[in-house]
């Protein structure tokens, strides 16, 4: 597989505090990756370093073959990060900041596809303010697709979405996956990062204490002797609550 993200030593020091301690780590190309931990972990530090975001203090990251240090530029062009809610004008509507960023990335996009591909065509002359908590977050990441990125970086993505809205979300990233692009997420939500990640780092004080597939952490710590104190049921209340509502779309 090839490697689209590659970290060597990566070292973040705010005065004598080191939030990043010598991280190494590679994504590869078309995989869904978590970073994983605590607040405080250093994970977003680490991604924001990766999206050009921000200065390290040593160590090297090539994204898709450049340089970090010689180039970060190019970086900026082939990825795509999510925006925050505060990164909107609150009087145009969808179609309109899809145009207005497209204008920014000096790219003709047509608007209602990419709002068809995140199931958003119906709300195109809405604004951003006037969307739901689960359209918001499918509206920000298609901000991430305008510039056809190669990667994208989404940091909690579902945090307060109802089960509902988490599902409908999983699926537009899975299917983002599945047209090529490379996903880096992070959660704190450990169902969220099972069922979508190929692969995950965790992180604890500034370091990597794992990383693997989710299958092989767990079947690692089952190896271990590891038991939980409580027979696991076939489903959960997340199950029954969609079960109960229903699996298409809705407004909330």
């Amino acid at each position: 597989m090839k490697k689209i993200i590659e970290v060597s030593g990566l070292v973040k020091k705010y005065g004598a505090f080191e939030a990043v301690k010598g991280l190494s780590f590679d994504v590869y190309e078309g995989e869904i990756f978590g970073l994983l931990g605590p607040n405080g972990a250093g994970k977003s530090t680490t991604l924001e370093i990766i999206e050009t975001l921000r200065d390290k203090t040593s160590g090297t990251v090539l994204v898709n073959g450049i340089d970090l240090d010689r180039d970060p530029n190019a970086i900026k062009k082939v990825i795509g990060v999510q925006l925050q809610t505060s990164g909107y004008y609150p009087n145009l509507n969808l179609t309109q900041l899809i145009e207005l960023f497209g204008g920014l990335y000096n790219r003709k996009v047509n608007a209602g596809e990419l709002l068809e591909s995140v199931n958003l065509r119906d709300k195109a002359k809405a604004k951003f303010k006037e969307l739901s908590g689960g359209q918001k977050q499918r509206f920000s990441i298609a901000t991430t697709l305008i510039n056809e990125p190669k990667i994208i970086f989404l940091d909690e993505p579902t945090t307060g979405l109802d089960p509902q809205a988490r599902r409908n979300l999983w699926d537009l990233v899975r299917s983002i996956r599945d047209r090529g692009t490379t996903v880096i997420i992070t959660t704190h939500y450990m169902d969220e990062a099972e069922f979508l990640c190929d692969r995950v780092a965790i992180m604890e004080s500034g370091r990597i204490v794992a990383l693997a597939s989710p299958d092989q952490l767990i079947d690692d710590l089952v190896a271990s002797g590891f038991e939980r104190p409580k027979e696991v049921k076939k489903a959960n209340l997340e199950d029954v609550f969609i079960a109960m509502t229903g699996h298409s779309l809705r407004e909330s």
